[in-house]
């Protein structure tokens, strides 16, 4: 495929954002382009799912793994692709699904430099850490088998095509709370015969740094994040309850158990410092386990990497906060998973975030390179 094609493939996916369990064009659109290629190709596997491949001989069986799904934001990139409305690709999952077609359109055009079996996994919810294990749960495996090795990539602000590798951890557990805190509610007269759960709440987001601050050692990151906050409908009446969503991300499980174990006591002990008539609910609403790479397969990736680009494109990186659920696709398999630059336009999960065009070469490089370096004899 060429690059003009594969860029007018990238557009029409960002033009066309999809959030979490409703990706049923952007799903199509990669059943087309996979079945153009010459791959079997199933959709509908937990959801939007699809899981299409390609058979070449005898060897190991690669999967190539993609995003689908977008996010609930309004893009103000000024792209002359711009999504409009309130989706945006602002994480790169639709640079990723572009690459890993390109990747699938090489590879498929040079059958000789490889063997086995090439698996496409396009995955739907991401974003909401459930659709990993929904394709799971309807039998993603048992379509072409379990893969012997499962490939994936995710864009960053950086050098563009400046791939990090970690032969271990790289990203974090998580847990996403949906709390509520009590009040009594009533006229933003007489605050004095109500109970105020926003200032409840407000005490509370500021108490919950804490749980940072002076609960976790300083060698075991932990981060701690209200993410949204809802109360009220006019100025004029005091609400009688208000939802937070949080989200809890740590280096280690035992560190993420302890900062929920933290967060659930700093929210009672907030609600009873306010009176609150009713104690709080808190509601683990999805989760994640950390990623961890394979050694032996993130040694064999990069180093082909590096050879084919060099020390300037290919390096370490340490585990990043973030979270991913793609660990539940491999099923025990080995992964290897790297980030890759795409440029300084904006940070993953902001309304700016642009990655450079220059970037869907670079990714379609790195994931032909890994493939590669998994079908190669001997390995």
């Amino acid at each position: 495929m060429a690059v003009t094609d594969l860029f007018e493939l990238y557009q029409d996916l960002h033009r066309h954002p999809e959030l979490s369990g409703a990706e049923e064009r952007t799903a199509a659109v990669l059943a087309r382009e996979l079945t153009g290629l010459g791959f079997t190709v199933h959709p509908g596997i937990g959801g939007h799912g699809v899981v299409a491949a390609l058979d070449n001989g005898e060897g190991p069986t690669v999967a190539l793994r993609s995003e689908l799904d977008a996010l609930p934001l309004t893009e103000r990139t000024g792209l002359s692709y711009a999504a409009s409305g309130s989706a945006m690709h602002a994480c790169g999952h639709d640079l990723h699904l572009a690459a890993v077609v390109g990747a699938a359109a090489e590879l498929t055009e040079d059958r000789a430099s490889w063997r086995g079996r090439l698996v496409v996994l396009g995955q739907p919810g991401e974003e909401t850490l459930d659709g990993a294990l929904a394709m799971v749960a309807d039998g993603v495996h048992d379509v072409f088998g379990k893969p012997d090795a499962v490939l994936a990539q995710h864009a960053v602000p950086g050098p563009v095509g400046r791939i990090g590798h970690s032969p271990g951890p790289i990203t974090a557990p998580c847990a996403e709370l949906a709390i509520t805190v009590h009040g009594r509610g009533g006229h933003a007269a007489v605050p004095h015969l109500a109970v105020d759960p926003v200032v409840l709440a407000a005490h509370l987001v500021v108490r919950l740094q804490s749980v940072v601050a002076r609960e976790t050692s300083p060698a075991e990151p932990v981060v701690v994040t209200v993410g949204s906050i809802h109360a009220g409908d006019a100025a004029n009446v005091i609400p009688d309850r208000v939802r937070l969503g949080v989200s809890v991300r740590s280096a280690t499980d035992g560190a993420l158990s302890r900062a929920l174990t933290a967060v659930e006591r700093v929210c009672r002990a907030e609600a009873a410092a306010s009176g609150a008539p009713v104690e709080p609910e808190i509601q683990t609403v999805r989760s994640a386990p950390a990623t961890i790479n394979d050694r032996q397969l993130t040694l064999a990736v990069r180093g082909a990497q590096l050879a084919a680009l060099g020390p300037n494109l290919v390096s370490w990186t340490p585990p990043v906060a973030a979270a991913e659920d793609v660990s539940h696709l491999a099923e025990g398999a080995p992964l290897c998973y790297w980030t890759l630059g795409v440029g300084d336009r904006g940070t993953n999960h902001s309304p700016d975030f642009a990655p450079s065009p220059e970037a869907l070469p670079a990714a379609v490089r790195a994931l032909v390179l890994a493939a590669q370096a998994v079908f190669a004899p001997g390995r």
